[in-house]
């Protein structure tokens, strides 16, 4: 269903909200530190549950509910479900890795390794950081604070040129733009749109070109290059950095342009559309060109 309307006063940030926003960004923007503090005290309880008193399965067990536990006040304090999903099961997912390269996930393991069918427990200790390495490269340290990998489901913008048209030849951003399931999304809403985007993890960027030829994909910063020349720019990324989104269309779009943010709301500007269908992820429309910031 499409609610085609001005933002309601009482959905206007107060004089208070945008400092707050601001003290909630920073706190945030610490991420992914809690995690893994959790995951290293998770570790801790397991290697000192001896001089604990507990036996190895009972200090697993623990370290498992601590995990759980530290996620679930992640999600009561303020941070998203993906988040508290990461926290909690970091500790899970790495224990039974490391059981499995070892050879101790069960008897039957252990047999074959001593054996030497399965000699996982001789690899060397740096075969660690492949997985970290690969990690690494798809999303840089740098990328952390803006949105993970979740994909735009192919008809998630369907409905939009209802509310936000554009043009023959009109320039459209995605800005954050994955393997570019986005820009597919776009394609398929804007046919005739020149359609670009921008990635700061290079393999992300190569792996979006190739999926997405019909579309000017480059590797940079979505906050650094300029969003003024573009009609329409579409976001998919973290409440955390809808302050940011909010600040950059009013000093940079022009009258006429779009902002379209899948999933989250943008404060501080004027909101023009919603699209939201059942079963599908709200889709917020700003016409970001004029609305003044709130004090």
């Amino acid at each position: 269903m499409t609610h085609p309307a001005p933002q309601p006063a009482s959905e206007m940030p107060s004089a208070a909200e945008p400092r707050q926003a601001a003290g909630r960004l920073r706190l945030r923007l610490l991420w992914p530190l809690p995690a893994l503090a959790a995951w290293a005290a998770a570790w801790a309880l397991v290697a000192g549950g001896p001089r604990l008193g507990l036996d190895a399965s009972t200090a697993v067990f623990a370290a498992v509910g601590f995990s759980s536990l530290a996620g679930l006040g992640m999600v009561l304090a303020g941070e998203t479900r993906w988040r508290g999903w990461i926290l909690a099961a970091g500790f899970p997912v790495s224990f039974a890795l490391q059981r499995l390269l070892h050879g101790l996930s069960s008897p039957e393991l252990n047999a074959a390794t001593a054996g030497g069918a399965l000699p996982f427990d001789r690899l060397p200790a740096w075969v660690w950081l492949v997985p970290l390495t690969l990690l690494l490269l798809a999303y840089p340290i740098r990328a952390w604070r803006d949105a993970p990998f979740f994909p735009t489901e192919a008809d998630a913008l369907d409905g939009l040129t209802d509310v936000a048209p554009l043009g023959p030849q009109a320039l459209v951003l995605d800005a954050g733009c994955g393997l570019g399931h986005g820009l597919q999304a776009l394609r398929r809403t804007y046919p005739q749109a020149r359609l670009a985007g921008i990635e700061w993890s290079w393999p992300l960027r190569a792996l979006a070109a190739l999926r997405c030829p019909w579309a000017r994909v480059r590797r940079g910063d979505m906050w650094a290059g300029s969003w003024a020349e573009h009609d329409l720019v579409y976001l998919f990324q973290r409440p955390e950095s809808m302050v940011r989104a909010a600040d950059k269309a009013r000093a940079e779009m022009r009258p006429g342009t779009w902002l379209v943010s899948l999933e989250f709301k943008v404060p501080g500007l004027r909101l023009h559309a919603l699209l939201q269908r059942e079963g599908r992820r709200p889709v917020w429309v700003y016409a970001p060109a004029g609305t003044r910031r709130s004090h």
